[in-house]
């Protein structure tokens, strides 16, 4: 297993529709593996393959001992929704805002050998499904943000200063990466999170 370098915003991966996953050999195992190491390493509730580098429909996670992954993971969302928390990011370091999370999700896919998943969730594990399926589809949780939040968070990415954020996020991550230069987010990040950080 490896640590991997985690993408930062920015990066157009982070911006690309992931390709749904038709290999389920021993690639998609490796891949799955040093995803979790990751995840586990930066103390993060959710990670996407894209925020590592691979376009590809797998996220892992892991909130209150709750973990796995899902491939080809497809969403049926409640239509009500919980009290908003704010939501930091493995692939925006430094910055958190309160998002709008329908209540409870519903999550199918397959595992790394293909057989069937479900996994049903509610409040943060909710959370951090949308938060990780979100970037399987190329959106970030920034773009869910609204009013002053949006602006807030546009104005802190494009402050020349935020620029030193990644920097050193990025070069403390690069000490526990094993097999890629990078890093990842700050404390505890989301794939989803409380205050916590998701993928």
């Amino acid at each position: 297993m490896a640590i991997l370098n985690i993408r930062i915003i920015g990066d157009p991966v982070l911006r690309t529709v992931a390709d749904p996953v038709t290999d389920f050999g021993p690639e998609l195992a490796k891949l799955v593996a040093d995803m979790t190491e990751t995840m586990e390493d930066v103390d993060g509730a959710g990670l996407a393959a894209p925020q590592v580098g691979i376009s590809q429909r797998v996220f892992t996670y892991r909130i209150d001992g709750v973990e796995g992954h899902i491939i080809n993971p497809v969403l049926e969302n409640s239509e009500d929704y919980q009290p908003d928390q704010v939501e930091g990011c493995l692939s925006i370091p430094g910055l958190g805002f309160p998002v709008r999370r329908f209540r409870s999700t519903r999550v199918t896919g397959v595992d790394m050998q293909g057989n069937p998943v479900t996994v049903e969730g509610e409040g943060m594990l909710a959370r951090c499904f949308q938060h990780e399926n979100d970037h399987l589809d190329g959106i970030l949780y920034t773009d869910r943000l609204e009013g002053e939040d949006r602006k807030a968070a546009l104005r802190s990415i494009r402050n020349a200063s935020y620029g030193s954020v990644t920097e050193r996020t990025t070069a403390k991550r690069a000490k526990t990466v094993g097999s890629s230069f990078g890093g990842a987010a700050p404390g505890s990040s989301f794939g989803a999170g409380g205050a916590g950080h998701a993928g």
